[in-house]
């Protein structure tokens, strides 16, 4: 579709999972570790959110057992494709 995404791309002086900056859209794929540090996460979302960027946040277990439905929502995200 025309996405470029980065991996381990630095933003804002944070590091983000993957970025497609033409877009600017983060996608953060979160396991276990997170769990309890939504304080930290909030106020890097705020920051980057800040600059214009849109974060999308999807869990291990989602990418791994659904990832037509992770694509999806990313694509949604994109402006690529419309909800069905």
């Amino acid at each position: 579709m025309g996405l470029g995404f980065r991996r381990q791309f630095p933003i804002a002086g944070y590091i983000v999972d993957f970025a497609c900056p033409e877009k600017k859209l983060v996608i953060e794929v979160d396991g276990s570790q997170h769990a309890g540090v939504a304080a930290g996460d909030e106020t890097r979302t705020a920051r980057l959110e800040q600059d214009g960027w849109t974060m999308l946040r999807f869990w291990n277990d989602d990418v791994i057992r659904d990832i037509d439905n992770v694509c999806q929502h990313i694509v949604i995200a994109a402006g690529l494709g419309g909800a069905s």
